[in-house]
């Protein structure tokens, strides 16, 4: 659990510390020092920047300042506290342009550009799809939480897309909208097909992918599967249905259906059963996987990275029942120009392959 916009008061009842993070330590946590805890947890943070947060006493477990060292146990309660408001708080409108595919009073359906990040959050103050929302909608619906997250500075918002991922997201325009959309996400009753092209030839025409998702215990940037017993803990459920369109000699073009949002799930499911998001540069698909060694092949690859610099993942297709009209309603966004253009170049090259 994260929160980042939460004002506390400090032993003397000032307002003048404000909750930062929140994380609730799960219940099969091992002992770990809380530095090394935050830092698996805070995108960008460093080890003396998180240090110096425990001896300035910004660091509570409990409701209790502690050191660096201090252990994490199961159900303790870190916070990170600061002395100004979290930067996500002072959510400046900006004339963004948005592609809306459909709009009504209560529902707003965009097709995300690639490269644009969905909210604020660290290194990502202004430019984000929500500072665009502030601008071009006002009283857009602002919940303060949601599945258990705090969500107070992405009004509207009830899913996510990952910065580099383009396609479809649904925003409410009211209160009753937002509340009736986060029940169908949490519920898995919405319909989410994204379109991937990954590295290798698969052999299943259709499939499912299951296991937990977590944080890389290593990797803190990466999520990862944990399939045993003992580490199930460390993620959550995760399912990704998935099905070939296209087989294209050293590249795959796959259709993937969420049966549940995880982060990076589709990007995180794909690596684990071998097969990597073509240009997937957080997790190793912007390296030749598959393929030959003959140096006009490596060209090839390139140009492709060149087109294509960015993971080829987009959110294709969205469904879900109309908050205010109970109609099943289903939206899809055409694949892009830079996925399409690599799609077209591995075409023309698995042809001339096998011949």
């Amino acid at each position: 659990m994260e929160n980042k916009n939460i004002e506390v008061k400090d032993e003397n009842g000032n307002d003048d510390l404000y909750e930062h993070f929140r994380f609730l330590a799960d219940k099969g946590q091992q002992p770990l020092r809380v530095d090394k805890y935050l830092m698996n947890r805070v995108e960008n943070a460093t080890r003396n920047k998180i240090q110096k947060a425990a001896k300035d006493g910004n660091i509570h477990i409990n409701d209790v300042a502690v050191k660096s060292s201090y252990k994490v146990k199961p159900h303790d309660v870190i916070t990170v506290l600061f002395e100004h408001p979290p930067y996500e708080l002072l959510l400046t409108p900006e004339n963004l342009p948005i592609d809306i595919v459909y709009e009504d009073d209560d529902v707003l359906v965009v097709n995300k550009e690639p490269g644009m990040v969905v909210h604020p959050g660290h290194g990502n103050y202004s430019g984000t799809l929500i500072n665009a929302l502030a601008y071009h909608f006002e009283n857009l619906p602002n919940p303060a939480i949601i599945n258990g997250v705090n969500n107070t500075n992405r009004p509207g918002l009830v899913h996510r897309i990952d910065k580099d991922t383009s396609g479809l997201l649904v925003v409410a325009k009211t209160d009753i909208a937002m509340t009736h959309l986060a029940k169908q996400f949490f519920n898995k009753t919405t319909e989410r097909e994204y379109v991937a092209l990954v590295w290798g030839a698969m052999e299943e025409t259709e499939g499912t992918i299951e296991g937990h998702i977590g944080r890389h215990p290593k990797n803190r940037l990466q999520n990862t599967v944990y399939l045993n017993e003992d580490d199930l803990h460390k993620g959550k459920p995760a399912v990704t249905h998935y099905k070939i369109l296209e087989k294209l000699g050293y590249v795959t073009l796959v259709s993937c259906r969420l049966e549940t949002g995880r982060t990076h799930q589709i990007r995180v499911h794909m690596k684990h059963i071998g097969h990597t998001l073509f240009n997937d540069a957080r997790y190793g698909g912007d390296a030749i996987l598959k393929g030959t060694t003959f140096t006009k092949y490596k060209q090839f690859v390139d140009n492709c990275f060149k087109i294509l610099p960015r993971q080829a993942l987009h959110a294709r297709t969205l469904g879900f029942i109309h908050p205010t009209t109970n109609e099943f309603m289903k939206f899809e966004s055409p694949i892009p120009k830079d996925i399409q253009q690599c799609i077209e170049k591995w075409q023309k090259y698995s042809t001339h392959a096998e011949q």
